[in-house]
């Protein structure tokens, strides 16, 4: 296959949280005007030919027209091409495979991949996530995200031993990120004891072994390769990316303890970067629940299967760790609103990579990161997307 690298040149996003004070429309250009000022030699707006829009918006509060056909008026590019993305809970990172496989086919020169999503103005009672996971209306009936779930770490707990202090490492560690992440929703600590101390929702998932609904948004430019010295020197390259799928229903699951969407896209973005997860430096995964972040790190090839909750129990995962996970915070500190979280965690693979992290930079041997979403029904869809600082590697050399 021949076809040209792709650069990103510009990211940025915006503050996550309960964010009434902020319409759909104005937090999407918070996150343009951001990643517009986060180029060094600065960008013109005028040179964005297309624009790709993630959202749920649509299936979340039943008018899908918003998104694809509002963001570019609102952030000042009416007239551009503009796709709206929808893909669950990989929306974002999948706007971004996709606006990374627009610049490298030639046919568009400077594209936008903006990840936007209003969570908190509508609450649970009224169907908000239900209404996106709505599947069978008898057997699926009482399915809310956590249900899902849940049954995954029970058996992961009886077939390796996972404890539930090993599922609030992972609280305590993405907490403790959060606190370092001025964007992150949450900024609090959190103890072991906290996290099991607090409100069983679906056992053995307690609250605080829970992610957030969160309102945010944040956005991607990207170039292709040889034209990405007009804009910085310090680009960060698409090295590759996979997409893959699973059965939707519990029922027709192969196994709980592991993500076979998740292992099938990471194989087909290591293929594609020729890299494998030995050359990874940072990750940004879904752990929407402390589970999934555990069921994550194996199905990335990170830890054996069965070793996530000892990793992290070991410090493994966090900043200083053999692999950080999540400096972000992730979905568990930091927030989940659905279609910017995906973009969001370019966003914070494209700092570390660039060493703008702050507080929470880590260590980079081999300049390669990782970026993982996993979700919709029964976590049936994936997306992995890995970037690196090396213009020679991976995808389209």
């Amino acid at each position: 296959m021949s076809w040209s690298k792709v650069a990103v040149v510009g990211a940025g996003l915006i503050r996550f949280g309960e964010l009434f004070d902020q319409s759909y429309e104005l937090m999407a250009r918070g996150a343009f005007e951001a990643a517009l000022a986060s180029v060094d030699a600065g960008f013109d707006p005028a040179l964005i030919d297309a624009v790709f829009v993630a959202t749920q918006r649509g299936t979340l509060w039943g008018q899908e027209g918003i998104g694809g056909n509002t963001v570019p008026s609102a952030i000042g590019l009416a007239g551009v091409p503009c796709t709206r993305i929808e893909n669950a809970c990989p929306s974002g990172s999948d706007a971004f495979r996709v606006g990374a496989l627009a610049v490298a086919s030639g046919v568009h020169e400077a594209v936008l991949v903006i990840g936007v999503e209003k969570m908190r103005d509508k609450s649970t009672e009224e169907g908000l996530l239900a209404r996106a996971a709505a599947g069978h209306p008898v057997y699926n009936r009482g399915e809310t995200a956590p249900v899902l779930f849940a049954p995954f770490a029970t058996r992961h707990m009886h077939t390796f031993g996972t404890t539930r202090e090993m599922l609030a490492a992972v609280a305590v560690k993405n907490h403790h990120h959060g606190t370092l992440d001025p964007y992150a929703h949450f900024r609090t600590e959190v103890t072991v004891e906290e996290v099991l101390a607090s409100p069983p929702v679906c056992t053995p998932l307690h609250l605080l072994d829970c992610c957030p609904q969160t309102d945010g948004a944040a956005a991607v430019l990207l170039v292709p390769a040889e034209r990405a010295h007009h804009y910085t020197d310090r680009p960060v390259f698409v090295a590759g990316f996979g997409v893959a799928t699973d059965h939707p229903a519990l029922s027709e699951k192969s196994t709980f303890v592991g993500l076979p969407a998740t292992v099938a896209a990471a194989r087909r973005a290591y293929e594609m970067a020729g890299l494998g997860p030995a050359d990874v430096d940072v990750a940004e995964v879904h752990d929407c629940f402390t589970i999934t972040e555990i069921l994550d790190i194996e199905d990335l090839g990170f830890v054996e299967k069965g070793k996530g909750g000892w990793a992290t129990l070991e410090g493994h995962t966090a900043l200083d760790g053999r692999i950080p996970v999540n400096p972000s915070g992730g979905l568990l500190a930091k927030g989940h609103p659905i279609g910017a979280t995906g973009v969001a965690q370019i966003t914070e693979c494209f700092w570390q990579l660039r060493e703008e992290a702050g507080e929470r930079q880590v260590r980079l041997r081999t300049g390669v990161a990782l970026q993982h979403n996993v979700g919709g029904r029964g976590s049936g869809v994936s997306v992995v997307n890995l970037l690196t600082r090396d213009p020679d590697a991976g995808a389209g050399a």
